[in-house]
């Protein structure tokens, strides 16, 4: 079950793929994500509730092609500026947005994960992502007569999540503050997981969430392959890194420094460059 990251990932993704690396504050698959940048994968429909930086470095690499999410933001910083140059001038590649809330983004996977073709929420109430979203619908109960959103089943080609342990038969567990990880893997066709250590039994822990190897096709060691972010009992939040992003990301030329050294296999180094006071620093999203 245990493959080395670069070989899971050339298995399991490929280009066009939607693709989902959910985590939530902390295992998030940041190594993950870089590896996808190094294997140069192109036009991918990439899905997050919450995009962060590793999001934004794909965007600036030109991987992805849309992005479907309900927030998106440099979390304790500002905006991600690799995401906005995209958007907004098309930089690398254009890049398709559709945004829910955080409602309809979780309604999404559960019902991709329960094999049912959409969910549906009242959370869209008073919101203008109706009029911005063909993927928003409004259906009427057949018990109550009373109007509802309806939004279609999230079924992503990979799942790539981060977890604290794997055993040696492709179990998997997890904890701390948990996302919707465990919907996004049961909703995808394909599940990748990456992981602080693999031990031969998982000792259990309080409020643990395990997957079971039946719906993990690979699982890769990673130690530290959620940095910045944290990996609870393993290591702490980065925050000076999440600091550092805001001058790399704001930067083209900055961040392809940052990118050259990624994609030759040594460390992404952080330059101290100044912020531009004129740059928006809002986070993408009606959810900021």
């Amino acid at each position: 079950m245990a493959v080395p990251l670069d070989e899971a990932v050339r298995q399991l993704i490929h280009d066009g793929d939607t693709v989902a690396l959910e985590g939530f504050t902390h295992l998030i698959p940041v190594a993950a994500g870089h590896e996808i940048i190094r294997q140069g994968l192109r036009d991918l429909t990439l899905v997050r509730m919450t995009p962060d930086i590793v999001y934004d470095q794909l965007i600036g690499a030109g991987c992805a092609r849309r992005l479907v999410f309900s927030w998106g933001g440099n979390p304790g910083v500002g905006s991600l500026h690799r995401f906005r140059d995209a958007v907004t001038h098309g930089w690398p590649a254009p890049l398709e947005i559709e945004e829910h809330s955080h409602a309809g983004m979780a309604n999404r996977y559960v019902a991709g994960a329960s094999g049912l073709p959409f969910a549906v929420l009242r959370g869209y109430s008073g919101t203008d992502l109706v009029e911005h979203n063909d993927h928003i619908r409004a259906v009427t109960c057949p018990f109550t007569g009373q109007e509802l959103a309806a939004v279609p089943a999230l079924n992503p080609d990979v799942a790539v999540i981060h977890a604290q342990r794997a055993d040696t038969r492709g179990n998997v567990q997890l904890w701390g503050i948990t996302g919707i990880q465990k919907e996004a893997a049961l909703a995808s066709t394909r599940v990748l997981v990456t992981v602080e250590e693999v031990v031969d039994a998982l000792d259990p822990v309080p409020g643990q969430v395990i997957l079971p190897s039946r719906v993990v096709d690979a699982v890769s060691v990673a130690p530290g392959g959620a940095a910045p972010s944290y990996a609870h009992g393993y290591y702490e939040r980065d925050n000076a890194a999440y600091r550092a992003w805001d001058a790399i990301g704001r930067d083209r030329d900055a961040f392809t420094a940052w990118l050259a050294d990624l994609t030759c296999g040594t460390a992404p180094q952080t330059p101290s460059a100044p912020t531009d006071p004129g740059a928006d620093p809002r986070p993408v999203g009606r959810g900021a």
